[in-house]
């Protein structure tokens, strides 16, 4: 197994990991297609040309709101459109978008399968709008590995704020100590950081069309069974046969 390792770090290292909670849109799902075209949907309907998927690719991360937010800023600086009109058909499309054109990353169903049979509590925190987020868990069926789901809308505060890890671990009566974070994006690494949590992360996904790598997370997974198989090894008295497991069906999953 390659894990990249940047630093010391905290939790991973400490000992057992009883809580990780993931990201969903580039950790998870590869969400972009499905944003992209709600999103061009929506500036359709102001009669606004549609931007390229690399362009809002790169703007993933802080929920589909802001996403938006950001990309008007750039694309009409005079902010001649009515943002709130922009927002609503936003809001309609996605709405029918969500959980349609989303793809599972390879092992992610394995990952998770292995984890939740290990005894890991498993936590879904998102910077997309709650709704959303739930289309996505459904049409992919990963809503039923999570005891938690968090989305950007769910609390007063979202990542990188230290409070909604904060949030998950007291529900799931976990310690920082004990609880890691994975994401593909520097937010996810500094939400990590700043609840005092494990900061994992995987290279694919999103991150503004930035390395991950650059932002220094403490492991760096090649893979989601590569993810299992750490956790697991972390517990007490790892299964073996569960580990292996993970390894013949991490690219199937």
């Amino acid at each position: 197994m390659t894990v990249q390792s940047h630093r010391a770090a905290r939790a991973d290292t400490a000992g057992r990991i009883d809580l990780l909670t993931f990201d969903l849109d580039g950790t998870l799902v590869d969400t972009a297609a499905e944003i992209a075209e709600a999103v061009n949907r929506a500036l359709a309907d102001v009669d606004v040309a549609p931007c390229p998927q690399p362009q809002i690719e790169s703007l993933i991360g802080a929920g589909a709101h802001e996403l938006m937010r950001r990309l008007l800023a750039q694309i009409d600086p005079a902010q001649r459109l009515d943002r709130e009109l922009v927002l609503a058909r936003l809001d309609h499309h996605y709405a029918q978008t969500a959980g349609t054109h989303g793809v599972t990353y390879p092992g992610a169903h394995a990952c998770l399968q292995a984890l939740r049979k290990g005894g890991v509590r498993l936590g879904l925190v998102t910077n997309k709008e709650l709704r959303h987020a739930r289309r996505v868990l459904d049409a992919n069926d990963l809503t039923g590995y999570f005891e938690q789901v968090i989305g950007g809308d769910s609390l007063a505060w979202k990542k990188p704020d230290a409070r909604v890890l904060q949030h998950v671990m007291a529900m799931l009566r976990s310690e920082p100590a004990r609880t890691a974070h994975l994401g593909d994006s520097a937010t996810d690494l500094h939400a990590a950081r700043n609840a005092g949590v494990a900061d994992w992360a995987v290279p694919w996904g999103y991150n503004a069309g930035q390395p991950v790598e650059h932002d220094r997370p403490s492991r760096m997974f090649q893979s989601l069974s590569q993810v299992a198989e750490h956790v697991l090894s972390l517990r007490q008295g790892p299964n073996a046969s569960e580990i292996s497991a993970v390894r013949a069906t991490g690219l199937s999953g």
